[in-house]
């Protein structure tokens, strides 16, 4: 699965306020399935939106030539 990031928030935000949050829940409103995660790395709330990746068609067989 492939992860798009739709939106980046500092980790140090107003205490009692969550602006990663009510935006993923807009998106949620919206119909699109977006979720918060911690990147640790660089201290941020990230909203991503996670996407099957691609099936890739399996080759057929040659054809049969008699």
């Amino acid at each position: 699965m492939d992860r798009t990031v739709l939106e980046r928030f500092p980790a140090g935000g107003p205490r009692g306020h969550w602006p990663a949050e009510e935006y993923a829940g807009a998106r949620r409103e919206e119909g699109v399935p977006a979720r918060v995660v911690m990147d640790l790395a660089s201290d941020a709330f990230l909203v991503v939106v996670e996407q099957r990746a691609p099936r890739r068609a399996e080759p057929r067989p040659a054809p049969l030539r008699e």
